[in-house]
């Protein structure tokens, strides 16, 4: 298969027809290699607009890799700076860490299943970013114990964005979430103000694996 030919066409095809117009990310998308982060069987789908399974060391993990279009509109809409500290919480196979990893100070990096968070440390090392930590752990709970971070991602889907981890935002920070249930989501972005509250912006609506962990609201019955 012409990698590379794949490559320019997904970039081409896909994500300049997705309003991603920012050049950074652009080119970015031809420097880290999405085929070396999905799991050897899907190597030749690695550029195809779907979302791919998660399946390593023979297990399917239940959890699936972002289109392409999703990760690089997400990746433009954050505008992450070279400064910036960055939170994602659903690592899955790393590629979308290494995006973030390439724009920012420092990112972190949970996953909950730790056979793919091998995967996705295997990944990264073996694309030499020194930037970047992926840790089994799940991110729905314990917030409080997090640093603070510029910029949270939760790469996969959330019937809302807890209060708790928007508290986790410096002033001025940005988390992006796909928020909502089957079959109605929206991509969104909430930015915290500098001294109180937080204000959401509406990208798109779409669907995404839900990350495991986050629940629903509860409700109170009488």
């Amino acid at each position: 298969m012409d990698f590379e030919r794949a490559r320019f066409n997904m970039i081409e095809q896909q994500i300049r027809p997705w309003n991603v117009l920012d050049k950074d990310v652009l080119d970015l998308l031809g420097v880290v290699r999405r085929e070396d982060f999905v799991p050897p069987a899907y190597r030749n789908m690695a550029f195809a607009d779907l979302d791919l399974p998660l399946n390593v060391g023979g297990r399917s993990t239940g959890e699936t890799m972002m289109s392409p279009k999703i990760e690089a509109r997400l990746l433009q809409e954050l505008q992450v700076r070279r400064s910036d500290s960055v939170l994602e919480i659903g690592a899955g196979s790393g590629y979308m860490a290494a995006l973030l990893a390439y724009r920012a100070k420092h990112v972190d990096s949970l996953e909950i299943d730790a056979e793919l968070a091998r995967f996705a440390s295997d990944n990264v090392a073996r694309a030499a970013i020194a930037n970047l930590t992926i840790r089994q752990a799940d991110g729905s709970k314990g917030f409080a114990d997090l640093s603070t971070y510029d910029v949270i991602v939760l790469s996969g889907s959330v019937p809302f964005v807890p209060d708790e981890l928007i508290e986790r935002l410096n002033p001025g920070g940005r988390l992006a979430a796909i928020v909502g249930k089957m079959p109605v989501m929206q991509a969104l972005i909430m930015t915290r103000g500098a001294t109180e509250g937080s204000t959401t912006e509406v990208l798109f609506e779409t669907v995404a694996k839900p990350l495991r962990g986050f629940r629903a609201r509860e409700t109170f019955t009488f």
